[in-house]
């Protein structure tokens, strides 16, 4: 099974930072694509910034210039450095991968073999901005 396990988050006021981490583990073969999300109350779940294993970045636009994603492949893990924090960066963020995992039973038996992709997600940690 596998698992993403989330940590950082909090409270901070206008302007501060916080750092989000989250490290996969589990069967694990490959990370294609790796990042975050968020929620707040009443409104879909969207994405804030997403890197692929070549380090290629990806940020929402209201992020760009003050959010920074990382990647450590080797530790499988994924940081989310926010800094000039605003009220509205309140929300849940999850922390998201695309993992690949065992071959499928199809594509060895037709002998082209091919890994399972699967999307995971977070528990959720709560990041609250005061005005």
């Amino acid at each position: 099974q596998v698992q993403l396990a989330e940590s950082g988050g909090g409270s901070v006021q206008f302007g501060g930072s916080l750092r989000l981490s989250c490290t996969a583990s589990g069967s694990i073969y490959g990370l294609p694509n790796m990042g975050w999300y968020r929620q707040v109350p009443g409104k879909g779940r969207e994405v804030v910034a997403t890197m692929s294993d070549s380090g290629d970045p990806v940020y929402q636009d209201s992020v760009k210039g003050r959010f920074a994603i990382s990647r450590d492949n080797s530790k499988k893990t994924v940081n989310l450095q926010m800094d000039m924090l605003r009220p509205e960066d309140t929300a849940v963020y999850y922390c998201y991968a695309r993992i690949l995992g065992d071959f499928t039973r199809e594509s060895v038996f037709y002998g082209r073999p091919k890994r399972s992709e699967s999307d995971h997600w977070g528990q959720g940690t709560q990041v609250t901005v005061s005005p």
